[in-house]
């Protein structure tokens, strides 16, 4: 009895695990334990997979969809086929009639490199660009900080700053050739001084006062744009600069300029773009004379395109403009915004 009593007791306590330690769970067969479900804040559990494709605000993409339309209908489509029409040799038809466009390479571009006129386009343009875009900058931050400063008749120069803006670009330009043009009122108030030949029919001064009108032009938007941004510099710091014996010149220079900095960044990619699109202007004041030397890129193709029937060759030199601005735009931008 003694024997097996004692053989039972060793059995069991062998099974029986040492005191002061708990078994561990057998997880070798055990399941895998399900990661938990991330959820997004504002998305409902479960929500519908539509949803979750079109985001928390589908609304939103349905305001969207009018403008979106638009732009792809107007400004995407017709770009591929400006692209496609000026590496194709391609003319206009009459409606139904199909004609092959047969794939032509570089050539239309190398034909609009090649012609004086195309060249004499792009230089106006340069020249436009060197005297538009500097002087807007500085203009626009000069009338702009005159009216941040002023404390009388702050709301009537404002508007009178942005009446020409709004205006329509006919009706202003009546006005500059009532100014500038042989008989008129400029030539009268200079006399013998006046230019001869005059303003509009002098190849070196009408480029020049085309981009001063431009920039007479858009003036007041850009205007505005500097005055909200230095209505949001703190005076504070102005002050500081002057306790510490800088003049406004120097406070204008470290307190001023590099707040000012992201709008004259701005200002110079619009003037760029503007410029890109230079048309109205040369179109109804010179029709590009005399001998070209108002000519702009886009004045240019809307004679190869559309006066002398030559889209493919249009399309070539548009499709060079728009390169062209993207660089210089692109460039400009890194310039401004490096630290």
């Amino acid at each position: 009895m003694t024997s097996l009593r004692d053989s039972r007791d060793g059995t069991r306590a062998a099974s029986d695990p040492p005191r002061g330690r708990r078994p561990r769970p057998s997880t070798r067969h055990a399941p895998p334990a399900a990661a938990p479900e991330r959820r997004i804040p504002g998305r409902r559990p479960g929500a519908p997979r539509l949803e979750r494709r079109l985001g928390n605000s589908p609304l939103g993409l349905v305001l969207t969809a009018p403008y979106t339309a638009y732009v792809l209908v107007v400004f995407i489509i017709p770009f591929g086929v400006g692209v496609w029409m000026a590496f194709h040799d391609y003319f206009f038809t009459a409606p139904g009639v199909s004609v092959p466009h047969p794939f032509v390479g570089f050539d239309n571009f190398t034909e609009v490199l090649g012609e004086e006129k195309t060249q004499r386009a792009f230089a106006n343009l340069g020249l436009f660009m060197a005297i538009n875009i500097p002087l807007t900058v500085v203009l626009a931050l000069v009338l702009a900080s005159a009216l941040n400063a002023a404390t009388h008749w702050r709301g009537f120069f404002r508007v009178a700053y942005y009446v020409p803006y709004v205006t329509a670009s006919v009706a202003t330009l009546a006005v500059w050739l009532f100014l500038f043009n042989g008989s008129g009122a400029v030539n009268k108030v200079l006399g013998p001084w006046a230019p001869d030949p005059s303003w509009l029919a002098n190849k070196h001064l009408v480029m020049p006062l085309i981009a001063v009108y431009v920039t007479w032009k858009q003036l007041g938007f850009y205007v505005l744009l500097y005055l909200a941004a230095l209505q949001n510099v703190p005076k504070e710091l102005h002050e500081a600069a002057l306790t510490d014996g800088a003049g406004r010149r120097q406070a204008f220079r470290a307190v001023t300029l590099p707040a000012v900095r992201p709008v004259t960044s701005l200002v110079i990619l619009l003037s760029i773009i503007t410029a890109g699109q230079i048309f109205t202007e040369p179109f109804l004041l010179t029709g590009g004379g005399p001998s070209g030397a108002s000519l702009t890129p886009a004045l240019l193709v809307y004679q190869r395109g559309i006066e002398q029937g030559e889209p493919d060759a249009a399309a070539a030199i548009g499709l060079i403009l728009v390169t062209g601005v993207l660089i210089i735009a692109t460039v400009a931008r890194r310039v401004m915004e490096r630290d």
